[in-house]
C-alpha cells in the first residue's frame, strides 16, 4: 500500500500538472497494460475510462459496475505504472454522499490522487426524480457529494484532485449559462476542476475556460479541435475518455471479421510486438 506521504506527493504532483495553455493530455487507460502503454508513449499521469473500465470487465457504462470491482482494476493499474493515477468513479459508485465518501477511501487506500465525479443520472434514478432537472442530479445533491468527496480526502491528509464532470452538453439539457452555474456550486462544495464533456467548439471552450474559476477539462477524439487550440483557449485537462478503448475495440471487430469471412490478416497489421509489450509489463522501478 502507498503511504500517506508518497500518496499526498504524488497528488500535489498531479495537481501541478493542471496549468491552463498548458494542459495536461490524458489518452484515457481501461486496464493494466493499455496503461503501461500510455505511460510508455510519455503521458505524465494516467486516467481511466469508466466505460472502457467497465466494457473491459463485461458490463454496460453508466453506473452498472460495482465499487468493489472497479477499484479493484483501478488498483492493478495503479500498481501497473509509476506515474499518478486519476480514478473516474463514475457517480461516485454509491446512492448517497456518505456512500461517495466512502468510494473517495477506497480510491486513496488503492494508490488513486484523482477522481472524476459526474452528475449524470441514469435508469432507475432518472424514472425516481420528479420533474426538475431530469437525467443531471439536483445540483444541490451533486454539490454535497463533491463536498463528501472533499472531506473524505482531506480527512486523510491527501489532497486529492476532485474532477466535477457536468453532463450539461453530454445529455443537451443546458448551455453555458446551466454550466457556470452548476461549476459555481461544485466550486464552492470542494472541487478542483471542472468537466465539461460535449464542447469543443473554440467559442464555448473560450466562455467556459474564462468562466470556470478552476481548470478546465475537455472531451476530445476525431473531429475536435488540435490540443494546441485548445490550449490557446485556456483549456487545462485534454481527455480522449473512452474513444481511444472503442478504437481498440474497433480493431479487435475488424480483426475478427476479417479472420471469419476471408480467413486473411490484414487488420492485425502494425500490432505490437510480443516482445515489447511483455517487456513493458515486466518492467520493475
Amino acid at each position: 500500500m502507498t503511504n500517506q506521504n508518497t500518496l499526498r506527493d504524488r497528488a500535489l504532483a498531479f495537481r501541478a500538472l493542471h496549468v491552463p495553455g498548458r494542459p495536461l493530455i490524458l489518452p484515457n487507460a481501461w486496464d493494466a497494460a493499455s496503461a503501461r502503454i500510455v505511460e510508455d508513449a510519455g503521458a505524465s499521469a494516467v486516467a481511466t475510462t469508466s466505460a472502457g473500465l467497465a466494457w473491459a470487465l463485461g458490463v454496460p457504462d453508466g453506473d452498472r459496475l460495482d465499487r468493489e470491482r472497479a477499484l479493484e482494476a483501478v488498483a492493478r493499474i495503479i500498481a501497473t505504472v509509476a506515474v499518478p493515477v486519476s480514478a473516474d468513479i463514475e457517480s461516485g459508485f454509491a446512492k448517497d454522499a456518505a456512500g461517495v465518501a466512502d468510494t473517495v477511501r477506497a480510491v486513496l487506500a488503492a494508490g488513486a490522487v484523482g477522481v472524476n465525479i459526474e452528475d449524470a443520472l441514469y435508469g432507475a434514478e432518472i424514472d425516481a426524480l420528479h420533474g426538475g432537472e431530469g437525467v443531471l442530479r439536483p445540483v444541490a445533491e451533486q454539490a454535497e457529494r463533491i463536498a463528501a468527496a472533499r472531506e473524505a480526502a482531506d480527512a486523510e491528509g491527501v489532497p486529492l484532485f476532485v474532477n466535477a464532470r457536468i453532463d450539461t452538453y453530454l445529455r443537451g439539457v443546458g448551455g453555458v449559462d446551466a454550466t457556470l452555474e452548476r461549476a459555481a456550486a461544485f466550486r464552492a462544495a470542494g472541487a478542483d476542476g471542472i468537466f465539461v464533456p460535449g464542447v469543443v467548439e473554440p467559442g464555448t471552450v473560450k466562455e467556459l475556460a474564462d468562466g470556470i474559476d478552476a481548470p478546465l477539462n475537455v472531451l476530445v477524439g476525431p473531429g475536435a479541435p488540435p490540443v494546441a487550440e485548445l490550449a490557446a483557449l485556456g483549456v487545462a485537462r485534454v481527455s480522449a475518455g473512452s474513444s481511444v478503448a472503442l478504437a481498440a475495440y474497433a480493431v479487435v471487430r475488424r480483426a475478427a471479421r476479417e479472420l471469419l469471412d476471408t480467413g486473411t490478416y490484414g487488420a492485425q497489421t502494425g500490432g505490437l510486438g510480443y516482445g515489447e509489450l511483455n517487456s513493458l509489463l515486466a518492467r520493475e522501478d
